[in-house]
């Protein structure tokens, strides 16, 4: 697969944890009112509205793009992976935004 082929499943993947499992996560902090959450705890949570995405990650298992669904399924890996190791800068900030200005 080519890196132009690539590159608006790498801006999804770099763009939807952050954007959307995090920002989930905060408002299920706030709902239930937890000013303090553990890293740990903010991790697991993003990543479980992350995984809330994974139809639209499999939105293309019944076409011919053989090349760009394993590189979907790749990245998603690989994404989850960083969210839940730390490794997902952006979403770090986001810990700290909301612990600190919450």
């Amino acid at each position: 697969m080519r890196n132009d082929e690539r590159f608006e499943i790498e801006r999804a993947f770099d763009l939807l944890p952050h954007v959307v499992g995090s920002s989930w996560a905060v408002v299920w902090f706030r709902l239930k009112k937890i000013k303090n959450p553990t890293r740990d705890e903010y991790r697991k949570k993003t990543l479980e509205y992350t995984k809330m995405l994974e139809p639209l990650f499999e939105s293309y298992e019944e076409c011919e793009f053989a090349d760009m669904i394993k590189y979907i399924k790749f990245r998603k890996e690989q994404e989850f992976e960083r969210i839940i190791s730390g490794q997902n800068n952006e979403i770090e900030k986001r810990y700290d935004r909301y612990i600190n200005y919450g």
